[in-house]
Parts: C-alpha cells; structure tokens; sequence
C-alpha cells in the first residue's frame, strides 16, 4: 500500500505573540520530522491569533513580499515537512485570512478564505483555491467556515485534489461552542461524501475570557468517516499514513 504521512497540530492559541507561535511550530514539526511525517498543518490564524477586529488585524498582519515576512520563513525548518500554517495577510491594505505552504523556509503558495463569516469583515474574501502537490499527493485548502460551502470544496475536487486541508479555529463563547461541539465534523463529513475527498483538520483547543475550544482536529475519509481524531480538550499532534491509490483508499 503506497501512502504518506500526514501530520495536524491541535494546539494552544497564540494572539499577537508571532515568536511564541513560531517556537511552538518549529517544536511540532521536529516531532513530526523524527515520525516521517511528509505534510504538517496548523490552525486557522495560527500565527497572530484569530484577530477579527480591523486594528488588530491590521497590527499583526504580514505582507508575504516583506522583509518581516522573510524573518519568518527564515526561522522555520529548512528540513522535514511541508508546512500549512494559518495567517493574517496584508497585501496593497488589502487584510485576509490566509493560509501559506511552506517548504523548508520556501513559500509555495497561498490560499485566502474565500467565505467570511459576518464577524469578519475586516478581511476581503479570497478568490482563488490553487492546489498544491506532495508526492502523489494533491491536494487544496479550506479555512474553517469555508467547509459549510459545498462549492468551496467541490471546486478542489474538479481540479483534481483527493484530499482537503482545512485550518480551523473554533474558539467560541462557551454556549456557542456546546451547541457545535460535536457539529464540525458533521459538517465536514457532507463535504467528503459530496466530493469523494478525504479531509483533515487542524484546530486550537483552550480556553480564555468565557471562551473555550475543544477542537476537533481529525482525519475523514472520502465517506465521511472519523478514521483518526485527537482527543478534545488536548493540544496534540495527530498523524496519520494516508492512501495514495484508490484501492488503498477502499482498503481502509
């Protein structure tokens, strides 16, 4: 059975303390390097923190042409997996909520969310959904409430991915988040079932001022299966041997 290793991190959210994070996500991926991990994917945000209200976004935001941002590429790994890590993005005064692969201190590429929840509105609405190659591996990205879109991501599979990586942060008020506790990966699952592609997800967990996030950060197959899911509540890194060929798939 050809397959690759794939890696989520389920961790602690980091607000406006970009070296604290990057600490964090070099420790994670040097974890997941030792496991052979080929592919390691982070939260929505996870750079900055989910910062949703203009000034502070625009505070932290990073244009990916600057100086600050190549500081940044030049502390990650220049070893081990290909990263996909959530960001705040500035580009002509332009914010969005973006996600960037990187491969060994190399940015590939990007993908801005393209469905804005109402509390967003400091951030303009990507318009692209590029995918990105790993091996045999093709795949594309959705950020967090892109997942309710059927289109979001039946867009990926008629270019051709097989698999979904979906950046998430799911730090709610508390009674919010009971009601969609066990909703994410409901959710989610239509969009497998919808398209034939698996997914996985890569959440913060915590709490803070009334809010907490549990995650889930979990792997699902093109039947919308939980076939590997962190335990809620735990900063974590989940990994997981996907299959590259259709009849490994039908095997699992």
């Amino acid at each position: 059975m050809r397959s690759i290793r794939l890696a989520a991190a389920q961790t602690p959210e980091f607000r406006e303390n970009v070296g604290a994070a990057l600490d964090y996500a070099i420790g994670i991926a040097a974890l997941a390097e030792t496991d052979g991990v080929a592919l390691l994917l982070f939260p929505e945000g996870f750079l900055q923190g989910y910062l949703t209200d203009e000034p502070s976004a625009r505070r932290v935001a990073l244009d990916l042409a600057s100086p600050a941002f190549a500081a940044v590429l030049h502390r990650l790994p220049k070893s081990g997996p290909m990263l996909v890590m959530g960001l705040i993005e500035i580009d002509g005064g332009r914010l969005f909520n973006t996600a960037i692969v990187v491969e060994r201190c190399v940015l590939l590429g990007r993908y801005r969310k393209a469905h804005l929840l109402p509390g967003e509105q400091a951030f303009e609405a990507g318009e692209e959904s590029p995918l990105f190659a790993i091996g045999d591996l093709r795949f594309g990205i959705n950020i967090c409430y892109d997942t309710n879109f059927p289109e979001a991501a039946a867009k990926l599979a008629a270019l051709g991915a097989s698999l979904i990586l979906c950046c998430s942060n799911n730090m709610m008020p508390r009674d919010k988040a009971e009601i969609f506790k066990e909703r994410h990966n409901v959710v989610r699952a239509e969009r497998c079932r919808e398209t034939g592609l698996w997914m996985i997800s890569s959440d913060v967990t915590g709490e803070r001022d009334g809010r907490v996030a549990w995650g889930p950060t979990a792997v699902l197959n093109a039947e919308g299966q939980v076939v590997a899911q962190l335990p809620l509540e735990e900063p974590g890194l989940l990994i997981f041997d996907y299959p590259c060929t259709a009849s490994a798939v039908d095997q699992v």
